[in-house]
């Protein structure tokens, strides 16, 4: 979404999660059924690919980003003009920077979701929190063709 650009023209879902693993399955869970909401139909290759860039960052945001008592947040934002949906995850640990490794250890199962995030997502970065608070954003962007518009309200 642009500067210029009117927040009543793209869908956005906003919602905390408990930095645990079930709080990384419920916004996996929370995604798949917005998306579908938007006209992102399941089981579509642009749903597929949003919700494993979700499941990928929260899953993250948990692991790597996890400060007790805090929980961290998730931002999706579809635009129907571009057929882009935006993934934001906020955490409060801003010293833990995401860094792909490549290639991933050969030994065990983990360092692969950042390299997935790079493939599957169309841009992807980290900036500092937006609150100016501890912590950061992991963000990514993905084309999903079928964005519907959100309806007016008068």
């Amino acid at each position: 979404m642009t500067a210029t650009q009117s927040p009543l023209t793209v869908h956005r879902f906003a919602m905390r999660f408990s930095s645990t693993p079930r709080g990384a399955r419920l916004a996996r869970r929370m995604c798949r059924f917005r998306l579908d909401a938007w006209g992102v139909p399941y089981s579509s290759d642009a749903h597929d690919v949003v919700t494993l860039v979700v499941a990928e960052l929260c899953s993250n945001a948990v692991r790597h980003g996890h400060v007790a008592g805090r929980d961290f947040h998730l931002l999706l934002t579809g635009d129907a003009a571009t057929g882009t949906v935006r993934v934001e995850v906020t955490d409060t640990r801003g010293e833990r920077l995401p860094v792909p490794q490549s290639p991933p250890p050969a030994d065990g199962e983990e360092g692969r979701g950042l390299l997935l995030v790079a493939a599957l997502a169309d841009r992807w970065g980290c900036c500092p929190r937006p609150s100016g608070g501890p912590g950061k954003t992991v963000w990514a962007e993905c084309a999903a063709p079928g964005l519907i518009s959100p309806p007016l309200i008068p």
